[in-house]
């Protein structure tokens, strides 16, 4: 990520290049290098095409014009580089005449800081464009979630709704049961007064068969 005041400062630096000293002009910027490296290159090729020769990092091109340096063929040689801050695209510029310098060729060097800044520039917008579809991306994402959450709220309440409902069926059931278990009880009290009857009904009929039996025993 990055952040929204991104700067973009050019500064002359020499660089060895295959063992060769030589004078350039490099950018920096706040961005990972192997997106940056990608980019220089398809700009260099779309305005380049085969003049472009890339050998291990470092890109050659002879005989090409850059309109706003040069309105006269030069030979440009490019590196990029990952540094601790981002990355650096350098380049050196052999104008025929002179190298691209600070002080020895100002109004080039003018003109070439400008290519580089706008590459810059591009950049960052084409690295902001990334960020804001992943951040539209995120707010779907999180509006769905939210959708997500509302929605199981909403089942919560449901299932709230069918435990009261299930606690005031259960509580109909247990005074049903209630109910019935005192009328069990009634049934059960019932029956040992009736027991009771009926064992008195049994002495009664003993006590009665003994009578007839000794009615009979007593007739002659």
């Amino acid at each position: 990520m990055t952040s929204f005041a991104q700067k973009s400062p050019v500064d002359e630096t020499d660089m060895a290049v295959k063992g060769i000293p030589r004078k350039g002009q490099r950018v920096s910027v706040q961005l990972d290098s192997k997106r940056v490296e990608d980019s220089w290159k398809k700009q260099l090729d779309e305005q380049f095409g085969s003049k472009v020769k890339a050998d291990k990092g470092v890109y050659t091109m002879d005989g090409v014009v850059i309109d706003a340096v040069s309105k006269t063929p030069v030979r440009v040689i490019s590196k990029v580089d990952a540094v601790p801050t981002g990355t650096t695209i350098w380049w050196s510029i052999d104008l025929g005449n002179a190298y691209l310098g600070k002080e020895s060729t100002p109004v080039q060097w003018k003109a070439a800081e400008g290519y580089l800044k706008d590459f810059a520039r591009k950049l960052y917008r084409e690295d902001l464009a990334v960020q804001v579809a992943e951040a539209e991306k995120a707010l779907v994402s999180s509006q769905n979630n939210h959708m997500a959450v509302i929605s199981k709220a909403d089942a919560i309440k449901k299932d709230i709704e069918k435990n009261k409902a299930r606690k005031i069926e259960i509580q109909q059931q247990l005074a049903q049961n209630a109910a019935e278990l005192q009328q069990y009880n009634n049934q059960v009290d019932m029956n040992l007064k009736e027991q009771e009857a009926a064992r008195a009904d049994i002495v009664n009929m003993r006590v009665a068969l003994e009578a007839v039996k000794e009615r009979m025993n007593k007739i002659e």
